[in-house]
């Protein structure tokens, strides 16, 4: 499996969960940047082109041994399109794993059967929101990066009313430091608004509790690794309308605002504060789809799996031993 990075982020998330899922099944498991020829029964690569050369390798050297590639939102909505290093890598996937079901609309359908879906799944975590007649607290939560458009609802809060009581909180590393900066001046003009930084996963979670909202903005998701936490934790979404978020909240969930437009989040921001059955609204509508990001649903599609590549190792041996 790929070695996670050393900040937190959504495939350093992805990886160590997994990890603990496949030793939790019987499975030894090792990280590596990149495959280095050591031997092994199984590869599991996350990201098409990143991995692109240790599939290659795996493949080149294990022609016969299962390869499974995590397919990333990266991959899905750009690189599989585009680029010639990420779609080989596609072909050599013994299975592929999509992580919502929008996903799957992207693959071509000859890659349909070889595909897993595979839900991301967040530790339940009870929430404790703040009274909301002192404030009403929003939490955003991602690195300051292009492609989560982290100054969308800082930006938003320009359009609120002097009545409203929403501040947000944002947790995040700075990976762009011209977005760094303007989040910093914005925070300095808006009191309303206040950049954390990168906090530790547990106090991430913590202040994702003891939010009334979690917004995400972004441009392109695979899935979303806190959109699963806000789930778990049962703090309602407004996420921007993009396909690796319908694929969990569903084509028709009403929290959903325009990507990029600011004055449609701010309305639904507004909403929310002030109109509580438009709030319990968007809690129900996340109560029905928490279900798909239980752990133990997640466990058992990767034992599944992990059995179908047993029997798929077993019968590919028996047809080469044919062959020979």
């Amino acid at each position: 499996m790929p070695t996670p990075p050393a900040f937190n982020n959504g495939n350093k998330i992805t990886a160590v969960r997994l990890g603990r899922i496949v030793r939790a099944l019987g499975h030894k498991v090792t990280f590596e940047p990149r495959y280095t020829g050591a031997p092994c029964d199984m590869l599991i690569a996350l990201h098409a082109r990143r991995s692109a050369r240790s599939v290659r390798a795996y493949h080149e050297r294990y022609p016969n041994n299962p390869l499974v590639l995590i397919l990333t939102g990266t991959d899905i909505y750009h690189d599989i399109k585009i680029d010639a290093r990420a779609q080989p890598s596609l072909e050599l996937a013994t299975r592929l794993v999509v992580l919502q079901q929008q996903a799957l609309e992207e693959l071509p359908k000859r890659l349909h059967s070889k595909t897993r879906i595979i839900y991301q799944s967040a530790e339940p975590y009870a929430p404790q929101p703040p009274n909301p007649e002192r404030t009403f607290r929003v939490c955003v939560i991602g690195h300051l990066r292009k492609e989560k458009d982290p100054l969308c609802t800082p930006w938003a809060l320009r359009f609120l009313p002097p009545t409203s009581k929403i501040e947000v909180l944002h947790i995040g590393k700075v990976l762009d430091k011209k977005l760094g900066v303007e989040a910093r001046q914005v925070a300095a003009r808006n009191p309303r608004y206040r950049l954390a930084g990168e906090l530790p996963y547990w106090m991430t979670r913590r202040v994702l509790a003891h939010s009334h909202l979690l917004v995400i903005s972004s441009h392109m998701e695979g899935s979303s690794n806190v959109l699963s936490e806000a789930l778990a934790s049962s703090v309602p979404v407004i996420a921007s309308k993009i396909p690796g978020l319908i694929g969990t909240l569903g084509k028709d969930y009403p929290g959903y605002f325009r990507v990029g437009d600011t004055a449609d989040l701010a309305r639904l921001l507004h909403r929310a504060e002030t109109d509580k059955i438009f709030y319990h609204t968007l809690k129900r509508r996340c109560a029905r789809v928490a279900p798909l990001v239980q752990p133990r649903r997640e466990i058992n599609s990767w034992k599944l799996l992990l059995r179908e590549l047993e029997k798929w190792s077993t019968t590919h041996a028996a047809h080469e031993r044919g062959a020979s």
